[in-house]
């Protein structure tokens, strides 16, 4: 109790830092954004992969938004993302000549031009399964489309009917989810695997999936990526927790991100024959992600069973924080930050993957 009450008193000694953090990028970053991007805004949903402060809101204890988290970080302070610097989302929109941060759209300093550039709904703990943001808790997939809905309004005021069609049209939007559901939920608790197997599971995750898609597309949305699951049982914590004495990958939950995610893949085909003016494009992770994890030298890493907070073994979120006995002291080495977040180095290695194999599919 007294590592969890210093771990929230410094979070509440750090919140008045980060305002305007988004501006302070060098004038030398900003100038490759001169010419016209390759979409006008990047919108993202999901979990803590995404979420770039939106649980800073929340009374929750995922939160991020306390050292050592974004000690690698442009300013070298906290934010809310769940990583030592950048998430997938800033290295995304950069590559697209957005913009190089993509901010929460709980932040409170948000202008007119962030919001149409686009923002993150992503919440840290949050999975298709609605019990799942309840154990955090977390923001809901369900409540993440209202925030949605509240944002277009706001676009319409800056842009007007006509251009805000347009602009939720052209944009580029991006979801992550399942890795909760089973690490935090399925697996850890009876409350859904009393009820389903892992395969009527990963159907259930599906269909949860396919209807947060199909309401998007309702919206407004016409380019969507999502983000299969990765091998979710070799990230540090699920060795630790159901690894064995070996500590080795959790099998079982990789079988199910598996089956989940050859069947994402047909189910995208099906909604796009419903909506054939919609991009739909499975951003499939989990080959080269396993592949990083087991064979680290080849993509430039040397650890990939620890995480560099702590020993590494189950620390994140609030156990990841200022009174952490020890931080790893070349986090270029390591593949995780935490025990369940990589580090901005491998982010960049799986963004840079992402972009040249499927990229060109979704924003053409």
């Amino acid at each position: 109790m007294k590592l969890l009450t210093a771990a929230f008193a410094f979070s509440l000694l750090l919140c008045t830092m980060q305002h305007g953090i988004a501006r302070t990028i060098s004038h030398e970053q900003n100038a490759k954004h001169l010419n016209k991007p390759v979409v006008p805004a990047l919108l993202a949903f999901g979990d803590s992969i995404f979420d770039s402060g939106n649980n800073n809101q929340l009374q929750t204890m995922l939160r991020s938004d306390f050292l050592p988290y974004g000690e690698d970080f442009i300013t070298h302070r906290p934010t809310g993302r769940f990583c030592n610097g950048r998430i997938p989302t800033d290295l995304i929109a950069s590559k697209l000549g957005i913009k190089e941060l993509l901010p929460a759209y709980l932040s409170t300093n948000l202008s007119n031009e962030d919001l149409i550039t686009g923002v993150s709904f992503a919440s840290g703990g949050t999975g298709f399964d609605p019990i799942t943001s309840q154990l955090a808790p977390a923001i809901p997939m369900t409540e993440q489309l209202e925030m949605f809905k509240k944002y277009r309004e706001k676009v319409k005021g800056i842009l007007g009917e006509r251009g805000a069609k347009e602009l939720l049209a052209q944009s580029a939007y991006l979801i992550v989810g399942g890795s909760n559901d089973l690490a935090s939920l399925y697996f850890s608790s009876p409350l859904r695997s009393s009820r389903y197997d892992s395969s009527s599971y990963a159907d259930f995750l599906l269909h949860s999936a396919s209807s947060f898609i199909q309401e998007l597309i309702q919206l407004g949305a016409r380019k969507i990526g999502i983000v299969g699951i990765p091998p979710i049982g070799c990230v540090p914590s699920q060795r630790t927790l159901q690894g064995g004495f070996a500590r080795g990958c959790a099998s079982i939950q990789n079988e199910v991100a598996q089956i989940y995610n050859s069947r994402l893949t047909k189910e995208l085909e099906e909604i796009k024959k419903r909506h054939q003016n919609t991009t739909l494009v499975h951003l499939d992770i989990y080959a080269f992600l396993f592949d990083m994890i087991e064979h680290p030298t080849k993509y430039g890493f040397e650890v990939s069973y620890i995480g560099c907070c702590g020993t590494g073994l189950l620390e994140a979120a609030f156990l990841c924080n200022p009174m952490t006995l020890t931080v790893c002291t070349n986090v270029s080495r390591y593949i995780f930050w935490d025990s369940f977040h990589p580090t901005e180095k491998a982010y960049s290695v799986l963004v840079n993957y992402i972009y040249k194999n499927y990229f060109h599919h979704l924003v053409s």
